[in-house]
Protein backbone atom coordinates (compact mmCIF):
# COMPACT_ATOMS: atom_id res chain seq x y z
CA UNK A 1 0.00 0.00 0.00
CA UNK A 2 2.44 2.26 1.09
CA UNK A 3 4.42 1.56 -2.14
CA UNK A 4 1.81 2.04 -4.66
CA UNK A 5 0.86 5.33 -2.87
CA UNK A 6 4.52 6.28 -3.24
CA UNK A 7 4.77 5.58 -6.86
CA UNK A 8 1.73 7.73 -7.74
CA UNK A 9 3.24 10.65 -5.31
CA UNK A 10 6.69 10.09 -7.69
CA UNK A 11 3.97 9.86 -10.89
CA UNK A 12 2.44 13.41 -9.70
CA UNK A 13 5.40 14.98 -9.14
CA UNK A 14 6.86 13.84 -12.56
CA UNK A 15 3.88 15.15 -14.46
CA UNK A 16 3.99 18.53 -12.62
CA UNK A 17 7.22 19.04 -13.53
CA UNK A 18 6.97 17.96 -16.83
CA UNK A 19 4.23 20.89 -17.11
CA UNK A 20 6.01 23.23 -16.00
CA UNK A 21 9.00 22.69 -18.19
CA UNK A 22 6.63 22.66 -20.94
CA UNK A 23 5.11 26.01 -20.06
CA UNK A 24 8.73 27.42 -19.41
CA UNK A 25 9.50 26.42 -23.15
CA UNK A 26 6.48 27.59 -24.33
CA UNK A 27 7.44 31.06 -22.71
CA UNK A 28 10.77 31.18 -23.82
CA UNK A 29 9.66 30.87 -27.34
CA UNK A 30 7.15 33.74 -27.25
CA UNK A 31 9.82 35.52 -26.16
CA UNK A 32 12.10 34.49 -28.64
CA UNK A 33 9.31 35.48 -30.78
CA UNK A 34 8.63 38.82 -29.09
CA UNK A 35 12.40 39.87 -29.18
CA UNK A 36 12.78 38.29 -33.16
CA UNK A 37 9.59 40.60 -34.01
CA UNK A 38 9.82 44.00 -32.10
CA UNK A 39 12.09 45.88 -34.48
CA UNK A 40 9.06 45.32 -37.30
CA UNK A 41 6.52 46.55 -34.42
CA UNK A 42 8.82 49.24 -33.04
CA UNK A 43 9.06 50.59 -36.78
CA UNK A 44 5.36 50.38 -37.71
CA UNK A 45 4.61 51.97 -34.47
CA UNK A 46 6.73 54.55 -35.44
CA UNK A 47 5.53 54.57 -39.07
CA UNK A 48 2.02 54.91 -38.02
CA UNK A 49 2.43 57.78 -36.88
CA UNK A 50 3.45 59.76 -40.43
CA UNK A 51 0.99 61.39 -42.22
CA UNK A 52 0.86 63.00 -45.42
CA UNK A 53 -1.84 65.20 -46.85
CA UNK A 54 -0.73 67.07 -50.36
CA UNK A 55 -1.98 70.77 -51.57
CA UNK A 56 0.17 71.28 -54.84
CA UNK A 57 -0.53 75.11 -53.79
CA UNK A 58 -1.20 77.00 -51.20
CA UNK A 59 -1.86 80.02 -49.41
CA UNK A 60 0.70 79.76 -47.16
CA UNK A 61 3.04 77.46 -45.69
CA UNK A 62 2.82 77.22 -41.59
CA UNK A 63 5.43 76.09 -39.45
CA UNK A 64 4.38 74.30 -36.66
CA UNK A 65 6.70 75.61 -33.38
CA UNK A 66 8.89 72.49 -31.86
CA UNK A 67 12.11 73.87 -30.01
CA UNK A 68 14.10 70.34 -30.54
CA UNK A 69 13.07 70.04 -34.50
CA UNK A 70 12.87 73.44 -35.87
CA UNK A 71 15.95 73.64 -38.18
CA UNK A 72 14.21 70.67 -39.85
CA UNK A 73 11.06 72.09 -40.07
CA UNK A 74 12.12 75.44 -41.21
CA UNK A 75 14.63 73.58 -43.98
CA UNK A 76 11.43 71.79 -45.04
CA UNK A 77 9.07 74.93 -45.17
CA UNK A 78 11.78 76.75 -47.36
CA UNK A 79 12.30 73.74 -49.69
CA UNK A 80 8.79 73.95 -50.23
CA UNK A 81 8.36 77.97 -50.61
CA UNK A 82 11.25 77.43 -53.20
CA UNK A 83 9.60 75.44 -55.24
CA UNK A 84 6.82 77.87 -55.88
CA UNK A 85 4.68 75.98 -53.24
CA UNK A 86 2.92 78.84 -51.63
CA UNK A 87 3.93 82.62 -51.72
CA UNK A 88 4.21 82.92 -47.94
CA UNK A 89 5.63 81.30 -44.60
CA UNK A 90 3.96 81.28 -40.90
CA UNK A 91 5.50 80.74 -37.75
CA UNK A 92 3.45 79.99 -34.50
CA UNK A 93 4.95 81.42 -31.42
CA UNK A 94 5.21 79.23 -28.51
CA UNK A 95 7.00 81.66 -26.46
CA UNK A 96 9.92 79.25 -25.98
CA UNK A 97 13.16 80.96 -25.53
CA UNK A 98 17.02 79.56 -26.67
CA UNK A 99 20.26 79.73 -25.11
CA UNK A 100 22.25 83.11 -24.94
CA UNK A 101 23.25 84.95 -28.27
CA UNK A 102 26.56 86.79 -27.48
CA UNK A 103 26.18 88.97 -30.79
CA UNK A 104 22.48 90.11 -29.79
CA UNK A 105 23.01 89.47 -25.96
CA UNK A 106 20.00 88.41 -24.89
CA UNK A 107 18.18 84.85 -25.33
CA UNK A 108 16.30 84.98 -28.98
CA UNK A 109 12.87 83.28 -29.22
CA UNK A 110 12.62 80.25 -31.47
CA UNK A 111 10.36 81.48 -33.64
CA UNK A 112 12.99 84.14 -34.26
CA UNK A 113 15.74 81.22 -34.91
CA UNK A 114 13.08 79.82 -37.01
CA UNK A 115 12.94 83.26 -38.76
CA UNK A 116 16.73 83.43 -39.41
CA UNK A 117 16.58 80.26 -40.47
CA UNK A 118 14.32 80.72 -43.25
CA UNK A 119 15.88 83.93 -44.37
CA UNK A 120 19.78 82.42 -44.71
CA UNK A 121 17.35 79.46 -46.57
CA UNK A 122 16.55 81.71 -49.63
CA UNK A 123 13.10 82.99 -47.94
CA UNK A 124 12.72 86.64 -48.06
CA UNK A 125 11.63 88.61 -44.83
CA UNK A 126 8.86 89.89 -46.26
CA UNK A 127 7.37 86.72 -46.48
CA UNK A 128 7.33 85.70 -43.46
CA UNK A 129 4.92 85.92 -41.05
CA UNK A 130 4.47 85.22 -37.17
CA UNK A 131 1.15 84.63 -35.26
CA UNK A 132 1.42 87.07 -32.50
CA UNK A 133 -0.64 85.12 -29.71
CA UNK A 134 1.29 82.63 -28.27
CA UNK A 135 0.30 78.70 -28.58
CA UNK A 136 1.05 75.90 -25.96
CA UNK A 137 -0.02 72.78 -27.41
CA UNK A 138 -0.39 71.33 -30.89
CA UNK A 139 -4.39 72.38 -30.48
CA UNK A 140 -3.84 76.02 -28.97
CA UNK A 141 -1.39 76.79 -32.36
CA UNK A 142 -4.30 74.95 -34.16
CA UNK A 143 -7.14 77.34 -33.44
CA UNK A 144 -4.85 80.36 -33.54
CA UNK A 145 -3.95 79.74 -36.68
CA UNK A 146 -7.50 79.44 -37.82
CA UNK A 147 -8.07 83.04 -36.45
CA UNK A 148 -5.26 83.92 -37.87
CA UNK A 149 -5.83 82.55 -41.16
CA UNK A 150 -9.74 84.08 -41.17
CA UNK A 151 -8.19 87.48 -40.37
CA UNK A 152 -6.01 87.18 -43.68
CA UNK A 153 -8.70 85.09 -45.64
CA UNK A 154 -6.47 82.56 -46.05
CA UNK A 155 -8.47 79.38 -47.39
CA UNK A 156 -5.35 76.85 -48.21
CA UNK A 157 -2.65 76.22 -45.45
CA UNK A 158 0.08 73.56 -45.98
CA UNK A 159 1.34 72.44 -42.44
CA UNK A 160 4.93 71.69 -41.85
CA UNK A 161 5.64 69.73 -39.18
CA UNK A 162 8.68 66.92 -37.82
CA UNK A 163 7.36 63.24 -39.40
CA UNK A 164 6.32 61.53 -35.58
CA UNK A 165 4.39 64.49 -34.93
CA UNK A 166 2.29 64.88 -38.34
CA UNK A 167 -0.67 62.76 -37.53
CA UNK A 168 -1.70 64.41 -34.02
CA UNK A 169 -1.04 67.61 -36.05
CA UNK A 170 -3.21 67.20 -39.08
CA UNK A 171 -6.05 65.90 -36.73
CA UNK A 172 -6.12 69.16 -34.63
CA UNK A 173 -5.93 71.45 -37.56
CA UNK A 174 -8.53 69.78 -38.89
CA UNK A 175 -10.33 69.51 -35.82
CA UNK A 176 -9.87 73.30 -35.09
CA UNK A 177 -10.76 74.56 -38.49
CA UNK A 178 -13.71 72.31 -39.02
CA UNK A 179 -16.45 74.25 -40.61
CA UNK A 180 -14.24 77.24 -41.67
CA UNK A 181 -13.70 76.46 -45.21
CA UNK A 182 -10.06 76.85 -44.69
CA UNK A 183 -8.63 73.27 -46.58
CA UNK A 184 -6.03 71.56 -44.55
CA UNK A 185 -2.21 69.89 -45.78
CA UNK A 186 0.44 68.26 -43.71
CA UNK A 187 4.01 67.66 -44.90
CA UNK A 188 7.28 67.61 -43.35
CA UNK A 189 10.70 66.11 -43.55
CA UNK A 190 11.19 62.29 -43.34
CA UNK A 191 12.79 60.97 -39.59
CA UNK A 192 16.11 60.26 -39.66
CA UNK A 193 17.13 64.12 -38.76
CA UNK A 194 16.13 65.91 -35.57
CA UNK A 195 13.93 62.68 -34.79
CA UNK A 196 15.28 59.16 -34.60
CA UNK A 197 14.91 56.83 -37.67
CA UNK A 198 11.72 53.94 -37.39
CA UNK A 199 14.11 51.00 -36.91
CA UNK A 200 16.27 52.57 -34.33
CA UNK A 201 14.49 54.80 -32.13
CA UNK A 202 13.39 52.71 -29.08
CA UNK A 203 17.38 52.43 -28.61
CA UNK A 204 17.23 56.42 -27.94
CA UNK A 205 15.57 58.12 -24.82
CA UNK A 206 14.63 60.85 -27.25
CA UNK A 207 12.97 58.49 -29.38
CA UNK A 208 10.62 56.86 -26.25
CA UNK A 209 9.48 60.32 -26.04
CA UNK A 210 8.81 61.16 -29.55
CA UNK A 211 7.05 58.21 -30.81
CA UNK A 212 6.24 56.09 -27.50
CA UNK A 213 5.03 59.94 -26.25
CA UNK A 214 2.90 61.19 -28.93
CA UNK A 215 0.50 57.76 -28.58
CA UNK A 216 -0.13 59.15 -25.09
CA UNK A 217 -0.44 62.73 -26.48
CA UNK A 218 -2.92 61.42 -29.56
CA UNK A 219 -4.71 59.48 -26.43
CA UNK A 220 -5.25 62.74 -24.50
CA UNK A 221 -6.22 64.89 -27.56
CA UNK A 222 -8.98 62.67 -29.01
CA UNK A 223 -10.42 62.13 -25.39
CA UNK A 224 -10.34 66.09 -24.63
CA UNK A 225 -10.86 67.84 -27.92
Amino acid sequence: MGWSIGRAHIRLRTSKNRKRTRRWRVLLIVSLFALAGWPVIAWTAAQLLIVKSDLNSADAIVVLSGSSTFIERTDWAAKLFREGRAPAIILTNDSLISGWNRVEERNPYFYELAARELRERSVPAQKIQVVPEIATGTYEESLELREYATTHKLKRLLVVTSAYHSRRAFWSMRQACAGSGIEIGIDGPPPGWQTPSPWSWWWHRWGWKVVAGEYAKMLYYWWNY
